[in-house]
């Protein structure tokens, strides 16, 4: 697995990749901070700094960071379960500018009840703006909780809400 760090609107971007394709996307403050998580996410795997095609990556994700509409057109290789993977999918549909909540999209899913699986795999989602775990909002439309900072999940669906209002 390689990765390499660039800055981006919302401070620092790392995405590690393997020949699957994209495997995560952090947020941060500090180089550090972001390899730190890395490894931390998937320990015992062989991690290091990319030497070449580094921009085929990193511009794409960060372009998509710093605006987050449309896609990636990189393959994405998410590890997770089946349900999480489920859960994600749901994710790639809500479309940039708008929000569901925890228990929306669990009904989406045709499992009501699973209100709390369901924020724990939004919890467990590695690939930061790509999967839109960000427009997850709480059922009173406050901004719950977000892995790489409230502030950064505010900042994004303001920006999203913004670019949608200009698109219309």
């Amino acid at each position: 697995m390689h990765y390499g760090i660039t800055p981006c609107s919302q401070g620092q971007l790392l995405a590690s990749w393997s020949e699957e394709g994209l495997c995560a996307i952090e947020l941060g403050d500090t180089d550090e901070e972001l390899v730190a998580l890395l490894h931390a996410h998937f320990p015992g795997q062989v991690i290091k700094p990319a030497t070449a095609g580094i921009a085929d990556v990193l511009d794409p994700v960060r372009q998509l960071v710093d605006t987050p509409t449309g896609s990636l057109p990189i393959p994405l290789s998410p590890k997770g379960s089946v349900f999480q993977k489920e859960v994600w999918q749901a994710l790639l549909k809500i479309p940039a500018g708008t929000t569901v909540s925890y228990s929306e999209l669990a009904r989406m899913l045709g499992r009501p009840k699973a209100t709390r699986a369901v924020a724990t795999a939004c919890a467990a989602n590695k690939l930061a703006v790509v999967i839109p775990c960000h427009r997850v909002v709480r059922s009173d439309g406050s901004l719950g909780g977000y892995r790489w900072g409230i502030e950064r999940k505010r900042a994004l669906l303001n920006l999203e809400a913004t670019l949608a209002a200009s698109a219309s």
